[in-house]
């Protein structure tokens, strides 16, 4: 890597991160089927790939796009993501958030995207650059960068891009941690629904897989709920006479026992003073469990760990009550006996079970080529040994066979994504373009 190489990655992350690119469906159109951000974002990306020398190509509905480079008779493929969650509450950003921004001495750039993925997809890009530029090389294989569009809720994306397109021969997705993960635990995300409630609303959450940092209830016992919430000491501000907003902690919802879950603090101020089905569920009998022990029991196994349970989103009103979930299900567990368990509680507690969205989980062996070889350019670099990873996370690379996640964060990394201030340090990334250059050169140019 150069420092010119990692200025123009910079700049170039600037235009796509000024894209706000979360999914806008509400204003979708032909060829915009996530909004007008997301599909700005794309056509911004597939620029900034034909500048640099690359073939690109767009689907005619604006699902998926990709640009591609090299020849040969395996195709080597690098799963991006370009969309991101919502901002939130700009007053909790202290700088906008659809302009990356450099701060601490241009040592770090802030921004929407940076992380989660834009930065590195921009890393993956200049770090290929790298090797051609410095080596003079032309690839073996077909690399294809695709690039999905609604990674961040339904996946939609790669559902059109897998009917369309070939698969890749191998393949990874810059959208995790290193050294590198090869087994994701299953994804689903559902909705618990009940009654509606006559005298008062609930509110909150933004996004299926972040946990909620902000609830709002808006009733005329405020001044209760105020007293109730003081007795439990969480945190919330009496906005006026029939408004209160209780706080938490966002983090990802695959690590959800790490945050701090403001609708279920907020659902047991609330269960000591009403009786709605929805409240009391969440109130006296999920509370902080993130681990769904108190809804299915409990459930992991040895290879991927606990299960992680996330109440995502509600929205109580005298429409009905409505729970977004997120569970991470281990790769050994079976997801029809748990939506079994899951159901069955539910209906005892006077509720119904609605699915949204399932992805299976991924695992790629250890002793493969693609494993070892990702592994060994890791640890050749680093030094360090650490062993593969399983996630709870959800990562593009489980829609293709023989694909990994493959970093761009290390073991010391502050993980900001899907936070205010989501911020890319910059020594960290170059030493991952620097990571991600030696791993093209071995995978698609050495002999």
């Amino acid at each position: 890597m150069t420092d010119d190489l990692q200025e123009q990655a910079i700049k170039d992350l600037q235009l796509m991160v000024a894209c706000p690119s979360y999914c806008d469906e509400e204003h979708a159109e032909e060829g915009a089927p996530f909004g007008p951000g997301i599909a700005k974002c794309l056509d911004t990306t597939l620029d900034i790939f034909e500048k640099n020398g690359f073939s690109t190509y767009k689907d005619p509905k604006g699902y998926y796009g990709y640009a591609e480079i090299g020849e040969g008779t395996e195709t080597l493929a690098v799963l991006c993501h370009l969309d991101v969650v919502p901002a939130g509450d700009l007053a909790d950003w202290n700088t906008d958030p659809f302009k990356a921004t450099l701060i601490d001495g241009n040592l770090a750039l802030v921004g929407r995207g940076v992380q989660d993925d834009k930065g590195p997809t921009m890393m993956a890009l200049y770090a290929l650059k790298a090797v051609t530029e410095g080596t003079g090389l032309v690839p073996n294989k077909k690399i294809r960068f695709i690039f999905g569009t609604d990674e961040e809720t339904l996946w939609r994306c790669m559902d059109h891009y897998n009917a369309e397109q070939p698969q890749a021969d191998m393949g990874f997705a810059p959208d995790a941690d290193f050294p590198l993960i090869y087994a994701e635990k299953g994804l689903l995300q559902a909705e618990m629904v009940g009654p509606k409630v006559t005298d008062y609303t609930v509110t909150g959450g933004s996004a299926l897989n972040v946990v909620p940092n902000k609830a709002q209830y808006i009733g005329p016992k405020a001044k209760e709920v105020a007293q109730a919430l003081e007795k439990l000491g969480y945190d919330y501000k009496q906005v006026d006479d029939s408004t209160i907003e209780v706080y938490g902690k966002a983090v990802h919802s695959k690590d959800a026992p790490e945050g701090i879950n403001a609708i279920t603090r907020l659902a047991e101020a609330l269960a000591t003073i009403y009786d709605d089905p929805m409240i009391q569920l969440l109130g006296k009998t999920v509370k902080a469990d993130a681990n769904g022990v108190t809804l299915v029991g409990d459930v992991e196994d040895e290879v991927s760990g606990k299960l992680t349970f996330n109440i995502a989103t509600i929205q109580c009103d005298a429409n009905g009550s409505k729970v977004g979930i997120d569970l991470r299900i281990p790769v050994t567990v079976d997801k029809d006996e748990l939506v079994h368990r899951l159901s069955e509680k539910l209906e005892a507690n006077g509720l119904e079970y609605s699915e949204v969205d399932y992805v299976a989980s991924l695992y790629v062996p250890q002793d493969s080529t693609l494993v070892k070889n990702l592994l060994e350019v890791y640890r050749d670099y680093t030094g360090d040994m650490e062993e593969p990873l399983v996630s709870g996370g959800a990562t593009f690379a489980r829609t293709m066979n023989n694909c990994v996640a493959f970093g761009p964060f290390f073991p010391y990394s502050d993980n900001t994504e899907h936070q205010a201030n989501e911020t890319l340090d910059l020594k960290e990334m170059r030493q991952a373009m620097d990571i991600y250059a030696e791993a093209f050169y071995r995978l698609a140019f050495k002999e």
